[in-house]
């Protein structure tokens, strides 16, 4: 086999196995996903037994509604008309047995908050990040109508002081035109090279039309770690 041709037949097997793992996700979130619990604190938390991936994000970025899509749920994350009303961290066990959890990590840069509660936020944030083991990855939702805010770089910042890696998802796509969704990736993806503890592949989303969910779901389960491998 000369070269193209063995090129073209890795590539086809590299499909095969990423149409098989978005087949293994969509089964997998399609059975048990459950809410577990709030924890306004770390002592709150259930123990440190299975893989946790976190969910971070701006107020009204899109975070309860990206979890349900992902999900298949309507209302498993509930989304707030009031944004910042999230204030605990979020916990939803996925598998039976469970094999990993979400967590709903409470929205920041809600401008109402009173002073307090963000730096209350914020030191349950921090913690969280620095303290638990078994997080294996942070998702930093970014809205694509906006790009990134200096509070999404201060998050940024913060995962990448704590050493936990993260990817950078883009919400709510369908709202722009391609050109300018396309400009908008371009430049959040630039930024994120800058930044040691990113993960290289930008995630673009839409909740509402199910863009980029099936890439979105299996990235999931290789992050925790129980992607089925052949």
């Amino acid at each position: 086999m000369d070269e193209p041709e063995a090129n073209t037949a890795s590539e086809a097997e590299r499909e095969r196995e990423r149409a098989a793992l978005a087949r293994q996700a969509a089964k997998l979130f399609s059975g048990r996903v459950d809410f577990l619990l709030s924890a306004p604190q770390l002592k709150f938390l259930p123990d440190p037994s299975v893989p946790e991936i976190a969910f971070a994000g701006r107020s009204n970025v899109g975070k309860s509604s990206l979890l349900n899509a992902i999900t298949g749920r309507k209302s498993i994350a509930r989304a707030s008309v009031t944004p910042g009303r999230t204030q605990e961290l979020n916990i939803f066990e996925v598998g039976d047995p469970t094999l990993f959890r979400l967590v709903d990590m409470p929205g920041y840069g809600f401008a109402k908050a009173p002073p307090k509660v963000v730096e209350n936020w914020k030191k349950l944030v921090r913690t969280y990040l620095r303290g638990r083991a078994v997080l294996h990855r942070t998702l930093v939702l970014i809205d694509s109508r906006h790009g990134l805010k200096d509070v999404d770089r201060e998050m940024m910042t913060m995962l990448d002081e704590a050493a936990v890696g993260y990817r950078l998802v883009l919400t709510k796509a369908d709202k722009l035109k391609a050109s300018v969704l396309d400009e908008v990736a371009a430049k959040v993806a630039e930024e994120s090279r800058k930044h040691v503890a990113a993960y290289p592949e930008l995630h673009v989303t839409s909740a509402e039309k199910g863009l980029g969910l099936p890439e979105l779901r299996s990235a999931i389960l290789l992050d925790a770690g129980v992607a089925e491998t052949r």
